[in-house]
């Protein structure tokens, strides 16, 4: 196999029509997102192509199992109820699923640091890459922040020996401290962190059915709460608004796209970590949502609790009933566990989206430094240094800025993801229009064209629909400026790049669908020993 560093397209080649087809195949612009075409730069070092497949997969589960997931699963159920709630979870898991087989099988050709921002500008046009970056940045700020929120008010459930702005400010130099360690260092950590996550709420999955069945606790509860008070909480009603909380806190998924571009072997890690990291998330999600649904009851008030994150948790919430008076500190202890995780996971995107921003003309060209050990240190620190809009939370004055703040950016998500899907489109176009065989993909997006199209229009559907809740009586103008401003906003970005740079809509048979190609070795077909029940099982929960 050729040097990672080489933008090699020995397979999956097409013959050479003219010239400018020749320049792009070798990898003549300039300016990648990881700096491999050589970009002579003393303040500017190639990311490390160190990640292995269990580190992109963890990762992933890493950034989006966290207090949300341990935390507002509670509002979904109170929103929705069980079965509203389950609904709309499994849905928004199908949408994810072809949002992720379309990101996959772009990724594992092309597995590039600036990932879908990178192909927005190659695939649809530069000012939509613009506008995309700055959103999906913003979108992992806002998320940083919220883990300095929730992670001081956990602790301080242990101790108030320090404030909480204390906390906050302790944890933002932790942060930013194992966030310059280094790629293997920081996917060696996510490993490990997102494993103790994922053992956790196997753990509780099986207390969950002790419980439910009558072996821990004062009774058998069974599908008690399903009958009373109900399995919807508010009808359709109900299940639209635990819709949009579903798409929220799936959101994450998509930055196995951002760690294929510094991975060691993408051929293989990117395709098993689509495959595993959905399902992982998916039985992770699903199984919680199902289980707190038969444990604890919709109008519980105590899922409305606010005084710290652990007091709505319907984790401890289940466990404390059933008697498990340890309940509160262990799940305590997880999401602290978690935080810490979500957080690295947040700067980790954040800072490698602003270094393709950087290298690619779309943000100051000082942010994408790096250092020799392939960290974007200057990156890290702007991200971190926006992240203290947390502050705001700290008075009550700003207190309904910083909510609006964090709000608002969850029209990102869905924008992402659409435009994923856009890009999936055009790219299997420009192959036809340039002669390529789609069927030479190492990795295929299952029931294209029909999966891409519906993830597609479902992702324009939600990013209309994720602030309905505002137009219901009475009308509330805030509400609507905070749910919808993000749109105008996006448009303003990509009309006024489109404008100061004159870009064009790029055309098929122009598009550059070779740089940043990686070296396919055909492998040689060998014999391999059937696996047995218990190997798949544990590539399933470890990788």
């Amino acid at each position: 196999m050729a040097d990672k560093t080489d933008f090699a397209a020995t397979a999956y080649r097409a013959p050479a029509k003219d010239a400018d087809t020749n320049s792009l195949r070798s990898g003549s612009r300039t300016n990648r997102s990881d700096n491999e075409s050589g970009v002579q730069d003393p303040f500017v070092e190639p990311l490390k192509r160190q990640l292995k497949s269990r580190h992109l997969q963890m990762i992933a589960i890493g950034g989006i199992i966290g207090p949300g997931l341990l935390v507002s699963s509670g509002n979904a159920l109170h929103e929705g109820g069980p079965a509203g709630a389950l609904i709309s979870f499994s849905l928004v898991g199908l949408i994810v699923f072809f949002v992720m087989q379309s990101l996959g099988e772009m990724a594992t050709v092309i597995p590039v640091t600036g990932s879908f921002t990178e192909y927005a500008e190659r695939f649809i046009d530069d000012s939509i890459a613009f506008a995309l970056g700055w959103a999906y940045w913003y979108l992992w700020v806002t998320v940083l922040a919220n883990e300095y929120n929730s992670i001081s008010l956990v602790i301080g459930y242990w101790t108030e020996a320090v404030p909480q702005w204390g906390w906050i400010l302790i944890f933002w130099f932790l942060f930013l401290g194992l966030s310059n360690l280094g790629i293997l260092a920081y996917g060696e950590m996510e490993f490990w962190l997102s494993l103790i996550k994922v053992i956790a709420l196997i753990v509780f999955f099986i207390l969950a059915i002790c419980i439910s069945s009558g072996g821990i606790g004062p009774q058998k509860i069974g599908f008690k709460y399903w009958h009373d008070p109900g399995a919807f909480a508010d009808s359709i009603n109900g299940v639209a608004k635990t819709f949009v909380v579903a798409g929220t806190l799936y959101a994450g998924t998509e930055m196995v796209g951002i760690t294929a571009g510094e991975s060691k072997n993408p051929e293989q890690a990117v395709p098993r970590a689509i495959k595993q990291v959905f399902w992982r998330i998916l039985i992770f999600y699903i199984g919680t949502i199902f289980f707190i649904g038969i444990l604890i009851p919709y109008n519980d008030h105590r899922l409305l609790g606010s005084t710290s994150k652990t007091a709505s948790s319907p984790l401890t919430i289940a466990l404390q009933d059933a008697g498990i008076l340890p309940a509160a500190h262990l799940i305590n202890a997880l999401i602290v566990i978690s935080v810490i995780s979500a957080g690295n996971s947040s700067l980790y995107v954040a800072s490698r989206t602003l270094l393709f921003m950087s290298r690619n003309g779309k943000a100051p060209k000082f942010i994408g430094r790096a250092n020799r050990a392939g960290v974007p240190w200057v990156g890290l620190i702007f991200t971190n240094i926006f992240a203290c809009i947390v502050f705001l939370g700290q008075s009550s004055s700003a207190g309904r800025v910083y909510s609006a703040l964090i709000t608002l950016s969850g029209v990102a998500t869905f924008i992402v993801w659409a435009v994923i899907g856009v890009c999936h489109i055009r790219f299997r176009r420009a192959l036809v229009a340039q002669g390529e065989d789609p069927a030479g993909l190492p990795f295929q997006a299952a029931l294209y064209p029909y999966g891409t199209y519906f993830s597609l229009a479902a992702n324009v559907f939600l990013i209309f629909f994720q602030g309905y809740t505002c137009f219901l009586n009475p009308f509330s103008s805030t509400d609507f400026v905070i749910n919808y401003i993000l749109l105008p906003v996006f448009v303003l970005f990509v009309a006024v790049y489109k404008a100061w740079n004159k870009t064009r809509w790029v055309k098929l048979e122009d598009m550059d669908i070779w740089t940043g190609r990686r070296e396919f070795a055909e492998q040689e077909s060998q014999p391999q020993k059937p696996r047995q029940w218990w190997s798949r099982i544990s590539d399933i929960v470890v990788g």
